[in-house]
């Protein structure tokens, strides 16, 4: 080994090519400026080759035909192990289809007790829910229990969740009751509002399963979370004012649910006889369930308490109104409840008449509703426990008991978040919990529905007002505004059109700010300038790192979108363009910085590019050329390469592809070296002669 007085030894580096070249030269012999120069562009140009030598990528039929196989066989073709194992293999997929087979196998007494305290639990705050839910979908008081008894069953037996509690929605009942009275009045044909319910519960299913089995899990996503946390809040608002016709015992109401109607005829029913009763008698119960509520925060043992302060304001209500005849005095209660266990639907359900793509339209706004609150909640309780939620067998359970209960006289269903987290403060460990409310549920129907017949109906209003703080988050609200504007503007978009205009316009306002924030970043993409960080080959935007040293000669520009097309071709050829003119008028003025002779295109970023993207760099090119610059591509991902090949860019550019931008830049110090050294050698020849 050389000394450290000894000339530096050159070493391979890089490439078989600059290993064989320094095996031929005898090890101690040390190298020249010059031959070290010329072995490290020959290992660049070696490095180039992998650039342009990749094989072509798949095309746009194998990428189709992929997708689709992933589809169909989303764990691979497994044909030969279901020849060899028959059985194993039915077995796995028996266990796939309903994960209940799977953790029942070791499930023990201990686990059932904490599953039937927490079911029981369940039942005590999903019963007189589902009674003010129904009404809120303004169907009567027992399609609420039906929805809570036959798809918690469901799902029990396909879901992956073990704390999501299932039943009838504040949100989705909301959706119902402002939708679907434009097609069919509830009040004066009931029968045919409820098939269109029933209807919209079938199809509504059937696109949270085609979700699933097509992998179309991302239509979910066009909700983003901001949009979802003013969407909530603002459905909470118009919720809360619908209960203040059973809170009043208002008997005229309005249809629509935005604020200044509903205002409007809460204040033209105080010039009509209304009775006080049933406004003292619901907000006693209020203040009750409130407190419960907030003992329940401060002191964890007692979490029953506010689960079964609803069932205990139902039981007592009834009977001050059975005891005291308050019906006779003007407080309203919901009569007649029909026992029983669940009636079929299926001669209810219509897939002709002038409504049905009404109908659809509906039906898929519910669904992705739906799912994403019911996906959320499963994640959140999921994320506490240390597990894995399967997000295409939850869409799958979803679909199947909204199918199976629009069927059964049900509505559509979803994950409650209040009651899912009473059940997982009540210590549930599986999806046993939700049989138990079921059950619960199912014998409550058979036997207890005549008893509730005196239950005034400002109780039921006072319950659903009791849950609507948990849809309310201020503090996530002020969380998406210190952290992004644009998507606080989709948060407040999504709350300021669910209340003054409808529900519909609600969505539609979210979701259209939520795409042209995904436009504007497109057709808009960020160019950053990078500079090599001291002491490393990494290059960084230099207004993030200003340590970031800029090479002298070089201009290293990169550009912070995922596609360079026609969207966004122009805007960046403009930038780059106007970049370049204010070099060259800094330079004019004298500012030091030095001449820029190349600009490296740094496409690390850029996983694909169009024609008009080409087009673009073509333009660039010939504007860098007429300004005596040259212009290289760094680190260009596989569909680009092999498109900037194909226009025979890459040629016109005289082959400036580069393994990294570190590479790039040297390549243009080692032409200067090598420039320098050409001279040098002339001026010794010329002083030599």
């Amino acid at each position: 080994m050389a000394s450290d007085g000894e000339s530096e030894i050159c070493l391979p580096k890089f490439s078989q090519t600059l290993q064989t070249t320094m095996a031929a030269a005898s090890p101690a012999e040390p190298c020249t400026a010059e031959e070290m120069l010329n072995l490290e562009r020959t290992g660049r140009a070696e490095r180039v080759q992998w650039v342009l030598k990749t094989p072509e990528p798949p095309g746009l039929w194998q990428e189709l035909m992929d997708s689709l196989r992933e589809t169909a066989f989303p764990h691979g073709n497994n044909f030969p192990s279901l020849k060899k194992q028959p059985t194993t293999h039915a077995i796995s997929v028996l266990q796939g289809i309903f994960p209940i087979l799977q953790w029942c196998r070791n499930y023990k007494a201990t686990k059932f007790k904490k599953d039937l305290m927490a079911g029981l639990t369940l039942a005590s705050l999903s019963i007189p829910q589902s009674i003010g839910y129904a009404t809120l979908a303004k169907l009567d008081p027992q399609f609420g229990l039906y929805t809570s008894s036959i798809p918690p069953l469901i799902y029990a037996l396909m879901g992956t969740s073990r704390e999501i509690a299932i039943g009838p929605v504040a949100v989705v009942s909301l959706l119902l009751s402002s939708m679907i009275p434009r097609l069919e009045d509830p009040v004066e044909n009931p029968i045919a509002y409820r098939k269109l319910v029933f209807t919209t519960t079938f199809l509504a299913g059937i696109f949270q399963a085609a979700f699933a089995l097509l992998r179309l899990g991302f239509l979910v996503d066009f909700l983003s979370h901001a949009a979802l946390v003013g969407f909530m809040a603002g459905a909470a608002v118009v919720i809360g004012l619908q209960q203040l016709k059973g809170l009043l015992g208002i008997s005229h109401f309005t249809n629509k649910t935005d604020i200044i109607s509903v205002l409007e005829a809460v204040w033209r029913s105080f010039h009509h006889t209304w009775s006080p009763y049933n406004f003292i008698l619901g907000c006693s119960f209020l203040s009750f369930i409130l407190i419960t509520r907030f003992v329940g925060k401060r002191n964890r043992k007692l979490f029953w308490l506010p689960a079964i302060a609803p069932l205990v304001s139902v039981i007592l209500s009834t009977l001050i109104v059975f005891l005291t005849r308050a019906d006779k005095h003007g407080v309203k209660i919901v009569k007649h409840i029909k026992g029983g266990f669940n009636p079929s639907s299926v001669h209810q359900l219509q897939f002709t008449g002038p409504h049905i793509g009404e109908i659809a339209k509906i039906a898929l706004v519910v669904a992705i509703i739906a799912l994403t609150e019911a996906i959320a909640v499963g994640r959140s309780f999921a994320s506490m426990k240390g597990y894995h939620l399967d997000g295409n067998k939850e869409m799958v359970a979803m679909g199947i008991m909204n199918i199976v209960g629009s069927m059964t006289s049900c509505y559509v269903a979803t994950g409650s978040f209040s009651r899912s987290a009473v059940n997982f403060s009540a210590g549930c460990e599986t999806a046993m919990s939700n049989i138990v409310m079921a059950i619960t549920v199912l014998i409550s129907l058979q036997l207890f529905t005549k008893l509730l017949y005196y239950t005034p109906t400002a109780i039921l209003a006072s319950i659903i007002l009791s849950a609507l703080p948990g849809l309310i988050d201020i503090s996530e609200a002020y969380k998406i505004w210190k952290v992004d504007k644009l998507d606080f503007l989709a948060c407040i978009g999504a709350f300021l059109g669910v209340m003054f205009a409808s529900v519909e316009i609600g969505l539609i306002v979210a979701i259209a700010i939520s795409f042209a924030k995904i436009i504007l970043n497109a057709i808009r993409p960020g160019i950053e300038t990078l500079g090599r960080l001291p002491g490393t080959n990494m290059f960084c935007d230099v207004d993030q790192y200003p340590m970031a040293i800029p090479s002298p000669g070089v201009m290293v520009i990169r550009v912070k979108s995922a596609l360079l097309c026609f969207a966004n071709a122009s805007f960046i050829r403009e930038r780059i363009m106007m970049w370049m003119a204010e070099e060259e008028e800094d330079n004019n003025k004298g500012s030091g910085k030095g001449r820029t002779q190349l600009v490296v295109l740094d496409m690390s970023n850029l996983m694909n590019i169009d024609t008009s993207g080409i087009a673009s760099l073509e333009e660039v090119h010939r504007q860098l050329v007429s300004r005596g610059m040259e212009l290289a591509i760094a680190n260009p991902r596989w569909q680009v390469i092999h498109k900037l090949k194909l226009a025979k860019f890459v040629d016109k550019i005289g082959g400036k592809i580069f393994v990294s931008v570190a590479e790039a830049v040297d390549e243009c110090s080692t032409i200067k070296i090598m420039t320098a050294v050409d001279e040098c050698s002339t001026i010794k020849i010329m002083t030599t002669i």
